[in-house]
């Protein structure tokens, strides 16, 4: 179990380190909002994390693979998700009036930063597939369905490490006075990505419907 356990570690941790929704997340509400801003988008991207191993263990991988049009609404509401945060970026950047993205947002509750790292990695169908894999190879090296779900906690241990350092780097002193120059640029940016994203999976879904 040890090794399996291992072996699909290491492949959720290079996931979790690699560019995506989540770090954009992450490094929008640290730059933009501070650093518990920051966290709490943290904490709901591992809640989600949570959910999602434990939905897997209990046979959500085999539902998307009975069910490929759950998948395909996932990815719709994943892009439809990814567009609204492209267009809060892109609105912030054009909003006149404040020195910094600070001044030109209103300032997110915990509880609205929890809901949006929950919510990001929640329509992430890339997080679906991840899950399923992890969940295909665990039962494969013939794990039962509560070692798997014992998986869940070692990777949202990763994940607290990978995002908390995330948050931390670009709620640093540097990072924020880089940001409060170059803000309305920096947060283009975010709106330019989360708008890609999100563009890159309304096709992808599209795409499921061809004959």
């Amino acid at each position: 179990m040890l090794q399996a356990f291992f072996i699909a570690w290491l492949g959720v941790i290079a996931a979790q380190a690699s560019p995506g929704p989540n770090m954009f997340a992450v490094a929008e509400a640290a730059l933009g909002q501070g650093r518990r801003t920051a966290l709490m988008v943290v904490a709901g991207i591992n809640t989600g994390m949570l959910v999602w191993a434990t939905g897997v263990a209990i046979g959500l991988g085999a539902l998307f693979e009975e069910l490929p049009v759950l998948l395909t609404a996932l990815k719709f509401l994943g892009a439809a998700y990814l567009i609204y945060l492209a267009y809060k970026g892109l609105k912030a950047a054009i909003t006149p009036g404040g020195s910094t993205v600070r001044a030109a947002k209103s300032r997110l509750s915990d509880i609205a930063a929890w809901r949006r790292g929950f919510l990001v990695i929640m329509t992430n169908p890339k997080a679906a597939l991840m899950w399923s894999a992890v969940a295909t190879f665990l039962f494969g090296m013939e794990l039962s369905n509560a070692e798997v779900l014992a998986f869940g906690p070692l990777a949202v241990a990763s994940g607290v490490a990978i995002y908390g350092t995330y948050a931390l780097l670009f709620s640093t002193g540097v990072a924020t006075r880089v940001f409060q120059r170059f803000w309305r640029i920096i947060e283009a940016m975010f709106g330019v990505a989360f708008g890609a994203l999100g563009t890159m999976l309304f096709f992808s879904g599209a795409r499921d419907f061809r004959p």
